[in-house]
């Protein structure tokens, strides 16, 4: 388990969701000096195992401390990952965003970030999306985040005041092999983490939805043994 920074260290706001990529985003925060805030978010995922392996993942990695926002975003359905009437693709991604796409996740998610990180005096916001092993999603692109940082600067007092704020997106353009690369050097379980569409109560993965097939290979062509638990298979 890694010590939080000293006081004295800047702050941080770490996007954290339980999963791969957001605790490797998590250890490079700490590598790099901050105190970092973990923060998740419980939009009304079917999967909540993810959001008990953040806190997991947040106390083995220093953070100083672990918060739990919550927002429906369940209420509106229109994704696999929020409403049980959409099933979990099991089968390769045909063309065009798929059902697993929740609409507006990470503006949301970015956005409560803000408002804690205006709170604490946080200059620095922290967030694993990957534009090269992704499924997609128009939220995980490098020009979403810049345009989300203009708006940041626009939007809050601090940006207004001369402090800007910045959006850290560290594993933007790292294949998956290579994100697990660099957290296994930062000393990240991925044990611990949970990164299934589809996990069931104690967090064990499918095997068959792209999240797995995803980080399953992502092992494999980084030399790392994998230490995902999954669920029994079946006949």
């Amino acid at each position: 388990m890694k010590a939080p920074p000293p006081a004295s260290a800047p702050r941080a706001v770490v996007l954290l969701s339980g999963g791969l990529d957001s605790a490797t985003c998590l250890a490079i925060a700490h590598d790099m000096g901050f105190e970092a805030h973990a923060l998740s978010v419980a939009y009304g995922q079917r999967h909540t195992a993810e959001l008990q392996a953040a806190g997991r993942v947040a106390a083995a990695l220093g953070a100083r401390e672990h918060r739990v926002a919550s927002v429906n975003l369940g209420q509106f359905g229109g994704s696999a990952l929020t409403d049980p009437n959409i099933a979990v693709p099991t089968s390769e991604p045909g063309a065009g965003i798929p059902v697993t796409y929740v609409p507006a996740r990470n503006t949301v998610m970015l956005s409560i970030a803000l408002a804690w990180a205006e709170v604490l005096g946080a200059s620095d916001i922290f967030i694993g999306v990957n534009a090269i092993d992704y499924s997609g999603y128009p939220d995980c692109r490098p020009e979403f985040i810049r345009a989300f940082e203009t708006m940041a600067r626009l939007a809050t007092k601090a940006g207004v005041e001369g402090r800007p704020l910045r959006i850290h997106a560290p594993l933007i353009e790292l294949s998956k092999a290579d994100i697990i690369r660099r957290g296994a050097a930062l000393g990240v379980d991925y044990g611990i983490t949970v990164t299934c569409y589809q996990a069931d109560e104690d967090g064990r993965a499918c095997r068959r939805c792209e999240a797995c097939r995803l980080r399953a290979a992502g092992f494999a062509t980084a030399g790392v043994p994998d230490p995902t638990r999954y669920q029994p298979q079946t006949a």
